[in-house]
């Protein structure tokens, strides 16, 4: 048996890295739409209908318009924009949020994907929070960097025509579309400071938040981490030595992999956490395909 999938916006930068990690799969049937049916209400509502899982790729407002809709589908759906990150009716996407995660996931009619940057930083935040290491009201600044491709293709199209020569900071007003999951599912009480950048490199990203903790302070962090994921196929702890002395944020390019470490003076406390991960991979398409693996009882590695 194979299982039929609807990619709602699949010419996107996140439906196309999807379905190139779907397409070759003999357990899968993608269900496509000619492109003069794919914006298309009643074609679409069809494509649901008859998909086992649907995975909307498509701005917030396009997926508030058809979320009501398929209320009264059998099909289970995957939302890769922001607009039920926040949402208790909504499933959070990243199963190695806690021990309990995947078997919500598994049971879910509704997940929603997490973002990219929001992925790293709550992988670094959450883990502190539930060990006691910072508490939930801790000041804490995020900053980040990411390829270009996270913006889709108006952004990817200035950088590669040369509209762009170099990486630029911006959303430094405290309102990015990230901020909200983080703290919701970073377990906060309170808002970071989030600074992002985009790089001049396609793909790839890295998340980084500086802790003034007690003495000893990187290894407090280093442990809640390894404890929290060990054993996880996809969300690794490594030594900072083992990412040399600078840090690539293409390191993960292509894969669905996320690696966390932790530096910083054991003297003062003063302490960095680093996630790196591929904004297109376990920042996007990939999480998505690992969750409809596991939507579908499948080995969730499964095509990544």
């Amino acid at each position: 048996m194979t299982a039929k999938v609807f990619i709602d916006g699949e010419i996107g930068t996140t439906g196309l890295q999807i379905r190139a990690r779907l397409d070759a799969r003999a357990d899968i049937t993608l269900i496509s739409l000619p492109e003069e049916h794919r914006k298309s209400r009643l074609a679409r509502l069809g494509a649901f209908a008859e998909s086992d899982v649907a995975i909307l790729c498509l701005p917030d407002a396009a997926v508030h318009d058809i979320a009501p809709d398929l209320a009264h589908l059998p099909c289970r759906v995957i939302d890769a924009s922001t607009a039920h990150r926040t949402d208790p009716n909504w499933e959070f996407g990243f199963p190695e949020l806690d021990a309990g995660a995947r078997a919500r996931i598994a049971a879910a009619k509704y997940v929603s994907n997490p973002g990219c940057y929001s992925s790293g930083a709550i992988a670094l935040i959450k883990p502190l929070v539930d060990a006691g290491v910072i508490a939930p009201d801790h000041p804490v600044t995020i900053n980040a960097v990411s390829g270009y491709s996270g913006g889709g293709k108006a952004m990817i199209a200035e950088f590669e025509t040369g509209a762009i020569t170099g990486g630029f900071v911006y959303a430094t007003g405290q309102h990015h579309k990230h901020l909200p999951e983080i703290v919701m599912r970073g377990g906060l009480a309170r808002k970071p400071i989030f600074v992002p950048q985009v790089g001049h490199f396609a793909q790839g990203m890295i998340v980084q938040i500086p802790l003034h903790l007690p003495p000893g302070g990187p290894g407090m962090a280093l442990d809640a981490l390894r404890a929290h994921y060990a054993g996880q196929r996809f969300v690794q702890v490594l030594d900072r030595a083992e990412l040399g002395d600078r840090i690539d944020p293409q390191r993960l390019n292509n894969t669905n992999k996320m690696e966390l470490t932790v530096d910083g003076d054991p003297g003062t406390g003063a302490t960095v956490l680093v996630a790196v991960l591929d904004n297109l991979g376990k920042g996007a398409s990939g999480a998505a395909v690992q969750s409809l693996n596991i939507l579908l009882g499948l080995d969730e590695a499964t095509g990544l």
